[in-house]
């Protein structure tokens, strides 16, 4: 790939400015953003994984960390829609972890705003990957 993608990924990566992040250098830009699959993909396993358990006193930190995770790696790369479904579900995950455990009625609600943010965030997990399909990484 020696030019930008086309369209229809605009709104996954702005890939001249991620290509300015990286020197020009597409060879170093590729290894990248293989690496954000994998640690995206590392971080969604962790997420999935509290989410099918019951919710405990650390289920909204550890969603929040790997949140954490996906959106700083997806903003150094450019990768605008990862950020925004990151930084979303971190948000609901911090609101949520500030509620205590005995008020179940208020937690059963912010669970459903982290699971909401999660399925937004899915979506462009699929979108970068679909992106990286259409450029053979």
């Amino acid at each position: 790939m020696t030019s930008a993608p086309s369209s229809e990924f605009s709104h996954v990566i702005d890939y001249t400015e991620a290509m300015e992040q990286c020197g020009d250098d597409e060879e170093f830009l590729r290894e990248l953003l293989s690496d954000l699959r994998g640690e995206v993909d590392a971080q969604i396993v962790k997420i999935d994984e509290v989410l099918k358990e019951p919710v405990n006193d650390q289920s909204f930190l550890l969603i929040m960390r790997a949140s954490h995770v996906i959106k700083g790696a997806s903003s150094n790369l450019m990768c605008q829609q990862l950020r925004e479904g990151a930084t979303n579900l971190e948000h609901a995950a911090a609101g949520a972890n500030e509620i205590p455990t005995e008020d179940r009625a208020s937690l059963d609600a912010a669970m459903e705003k982290v699971r909401e943010k999660h399925v937004e965030l899915m979506k462009g997990v699929e979108s970068y990957h679909a992106f990286l399909k259409s450029v053979h990484i």
